[in-house]
């Protein structure tokens, strides 16, 4: 995946993660406000760390 991809994707699944923890944290239960903040900054970070599966043949 090209890299300005990447980082669109990154900053709209961040954007997503802060307005879940906002109002869940606001109107709804503080630990699942907690666990979904949490879970869209792995989600971002594993996007950047692990390679994108592909076809090993192909690269040859």
């Amino acid at each position: 995946m090209p890299t300005h991809i990447k980082i669109i994707v990154s900053i709209l699944t961040l954007l997503a993660g802060a307005a879940f923890y906002y109002f869940e944290g606001r109107y709804g239960q503080a630990h699942v406000a907690t666990v979904g903040a949490a879970l869209s900054i792995f989600m971002v970070v594993a996007m950047w760390i692990f390679p994108e599966a592909g076809d090993r043949a192909k690269r040859k």
